[in-house]
């Protein structure tokens, strides 16, 4: 008998057996280039389903059928491996789970499983008439809302670290056993509520063990939600000179360290960045050139980019946010070249313009949309706007606003190197030249960007895009991303988040570190079942 008949014999009739080669493709079309051995996808349809799969890769494991699994939420992991697993194994796509419970809508606590997308959730707020923001990324409106959370992602609402945000997980062990914090275990009421609005629990603290590893199977998380703030306010602020990075770096860090609670994340972006975001590349998208100066200042000219662009947003009652918006306007003391807020006269005033003149203003008009889309991310509202970042060096697609994008089946090249940098001038400008020295070598465009979650800590997101479809160019971008690690790690500039790869190479299995994540691996998962070598070097 076949591994898929098997399969199919032990799961429910809702549940998918996949092993034809156009089904598998969606599975296989990635981001990174990466070879995929994929030839079986299991879409299960309940938990039970998942427990049953377990205990048949148990049953098989030292048999000619043996299989390992692993698991993907919806599998839009673009630039982190997409869907793809780092060694031959059954696809588990968890994205047919997609139940959402109101757990307290008072409360604002909202449990989601694993194919509860940004837009799935933002369709059952609306529905439900709950006024409460989604926790956005620039991933999309069809990435997981759970799986961006296991990976301890963030966004730029009010709840930016999306696991801190997290209060409660449900998650399965290899041997099909449901783990829960203590307090679930304790509670004796009926409601069970309280386990929703504590993330801490009793005892050794056991969820953060779900996240960047292989120890289990989530099949539910409990969300605290953002209530919809009734007032808010989005500010730009821009330096024209490249040398005024350490005053800007110096704003944004006064503003986040006085203002929190008030002002969300803050956005930190370099012209070539902004650059990619307003207009085609200048070279053609199956170049793998980067753009001189001159093209930059081209660009910028007819968008009126500078050279630094500081974005950020104030939520909070309308009083408070008119209090913060004057301290925004305090702290920078005139010492921009220009300070915009979304509420403003002059924007509202480019809109109507916009509206009335739009053959004449279709670089403004453009400019005013991107904008209004950010804004709309900052409203917790998941939209594109981010997405046609990834099709920059794609020459067979051209991304439309229109259309739902996805980068792995437009077969768009796109890697991330994500260092955590710290919130100091000199080690962010090192930072800096490091970026516009290395990447060029390699014919990687170097676009910058410094997400700040709190005042002392920033995240960069250095996006390595690339022809997919011109070998050469796969190579240099892996190799610029391996070059990019390596040099950044002597310097202290460690990313917050891995690819398959990458944890393969860095992640040493003779640390001290790892062989305590070996020992829980085999305490948990002795067979190990569920995603050898993720995050969980072999020894």
């Amino acid at each position: 008998m076949q591994l898929a008949e098997r399969i199919t014999q032990c799961l429910s009739s809702a549940c998918e057996v996949i092993t034809g080669s156009d089904a598998l493709l969606a599975y296989q079309q990635n981001c990174e280039a990466q070879a995929t051995a994929t030839s079986l996808v299991v879409k299960v349809a309940t938990e039970q389903d998942i427990r049953q799969l377990l205990q048949l890769a148990s049953q098989l494991r030292h048999t000619d059928d043996a299989f390992v699994i692993f698991p993907i939420s919806t599998g839009k992991n673009w630039g982190y491996n997409s869907a793809t697993p780092n060694s031959p194994a059954v696809l588990l796509d968890l994205s047919g789970l997609r139940q959402i419970r109101v757990i307290d809508a008072t409360l604002g606590l909202f449990a989601v499983q694993p194919g509860v997308t940004q837009q799935l959730l933002r369709d059952f707020l609306d529905q439900q008439q709950l006024a409460f923001m989604v926790p956005v990324t620039g991933a999309g409106p069809d990435c997981s809302i759970l799986g961006n959370a296991l990976e301890r992602g963030y966004g730029i609402t009010p709840y930016t670290d999306h696991f801190g945000a997290v209060t409660a997980m449900r998650a399965m062990l290899a041997d099909g056993s449901i783990v829960q914090s203590a307090v679930a275990e304790l509670d004796q009421s009926q409601e069970g509520l309280i386990d929703h609005t504590y993330k801490y629990g009793v005892g050794p603290y056991l969820d953060g063990l779900w996240t960047q590893s292989n120890l289990a199977i989530v099949t539910e998380i409990t969300v605290r939600l953002k209530a919809n703030p009734a007032a808010f306010d989005a500010f730009y602020i821009q330096f024209q000179d490249d040398q005024q990075f350490e005053l800007a770096q110096q704003i944004v860090f006064q503003i986040l360290r006085d203002l929190e609670g008030v002002v969300g994340s803050v956005n930190i972006m370099d012209r070539r960045r902004v650059a990619a975001m307003m207009a085609v590349n200048p070279n053609g998208a199956a170049a793998h050139q980067v753009m001189t100066e001159q093209q930059v200042s081209d660009i910028a000219k007819a968008y009126d980019i500078p050279a630094w662009t500081i974005a950020g947003t104030l939520y909070g009652r309308p009083k408070v946010v008119a209090a913060a918006k004057a301290e925004v306007k305090s702290i920078i003391g005139g010492r921009a070249n220009k300070v915009l807020f979304s509420s403003s006269a002059l924007i509202k005033i480019g809109r109507l313009a916009v509206k009335l003149l739009p053959a004449l203003l279709a670089k403004p008009a453009k400019m005013l949309a991107s904008l209004d889309a950010g804004i709309q991310i900052m409203r917790g509202v998941p939209n594109q706007v981010a997405l046609p970042l990834a099709y920059w060096r794609n020459p067979r697609v051209e991304p439309a606003a229109s259309v739902r994008l996805n980068p792995a089946a437009d077969q768009c090249g796109l890697l991330w190197y994500a260092p955590l940098v710290p919130m100091r001038a000199e080690a962010m400008r090192a930072f800096i030249q490091h970026i516009r020295t290395l990447c060029p070598k390699y014919g990687i465009e170097p676009m910058i960007t410094f997400t700040s979650l709190r005042h002392d800590t920033v995240d960069s997101t250095i996006p390595i895009v690339f022809n997919r479809l011109d070998p050469d160019a796969v190579a240099q971008a892996k190799a610029c991303l391996d070059e990019l690690v390596k040099v950044g790690l002597k310097q202290g500039w460690v990313p917050y988040r891995l690819n398959l790869q990458q944890q393969a190479e860095l992640l040493h299995a003779d640390s001290t570190f790892w062989q305590v994540v070996q020992r829980i691996k085999q305490a948990l998962d002795p067979e190990a079942l569920l995603s050898p070598g993720r995050y969980c070097p072999k020894p």
